[in-house]
């Protein structure tokens, strides 16, 4: 069933939109994050690659909207507003922390649909067949935000207002519960290469746990280890999105 146009509109954001049919990246926010986040990626990238990043329910401009509950259910909604085609215009995947295991089955949707995407970036999250037993969604309101302090994310620099913080408190606790009690299921490896990145003292994600992404895909795999903890992202952009680049570079549609 087709989205309407409308629809679209709410969940695809184009900060920078640029002409012609270029290799379009796709980011996926993290529990609690919005399309905003992606802002600086887009900034950087439009020039090259058609940047979009992905809204979801119960959030900024979406606030009244119902939070959707899953990782799945949240896939396969996205995926029906894409809406990729074989032969269509090439995707990329782009996500963090909840972004990237939600990225991985966004791929897995792709290609079912044989609209396989051209790469999977999966940032700041462990390989999506090594759980583990977290709650911090069941946590008090306080311990939802000691934990959102303590990895320093969520937008950082609403931490300081409490009030736009606790407005914030329903969808970011959705998405803990959404990647919480996401569960793997078995099938086969993506066709796509995967590339990694990971922060060396992120408290949600081992070395082992993120080259266990490798696992995931039968094409070519990248892992990059920065310093810092799970928003590592911020103080290495530069280095992350040269290679986005150049990953992208070989499959890059032409700008026509």
């Amino acid at each position: 069933m087709a989205v309407p146009e409308i629809d679209r509109g709410l969940w695809i954001r184009n900060f920078h939109e640029t002409p012609g049919r270029k290799t379009r990246l796709v980011c996926l926010p993290h529990a609690g994050g919005s399309a905003s986040f992606f802002f600086p990626v887009s900034r950087a990238l439009s020039s090259g690659l058609d940047v979009v990043a992905i809204q979801y329910p119960g959030r900024q401009d979406r606030r009244k909207e119902k939070c959707v509950e899953t990782i799945h259910e949240l896939a396969r909604r996205i995926v029906e507003v894409l809406d990729p085609r074989p032969g269509g215009q090439p995707i990329a995947l782009f996500g963090h922390s909840l972004g990237a295991t939600l990225g991985f089955e966004m791929a897995r949707l792709m290609e079912e649909r044989d609209a396989a995407p051209v790469h999977l970036f999966a940032s700041g999250r462990r390989a999506p067949s090594r759980p583990r037993d977290e709650s911090v969604h069941k946590r008090d309101d306080e311990g939802l935000l000691a934990e959102l302090r303590e990895l320093s994310g969520t937008d950082a620099r609403a931490l300081g207002s409490e009030e736009v913080l606790r407005m914030a408190l329903p969808a970011i606790r959705n998405d803990y519960r959404a990647a919480e009690t996401y569960v793997y299921e078995e099938g086969p490896a993506l066709s796509c290469p995967i590339t990694v990145f990971t922060g060396d003292n992120d408290p949600k994600v081992t070395l082992d746990e993120a080259r266990a992404w490798s696992t995931h895909t039968t094409a070519d795999f990248q892992m990059h280890t920065y310093t810092g903890g799970h928003f590592f992202l911020t103080d290495h952009q530069p280095a992350m999105l040269s290679t986005i680049s150049d990953r992208l570079a070989p499959v890059a549609a032409p700008a026509t």
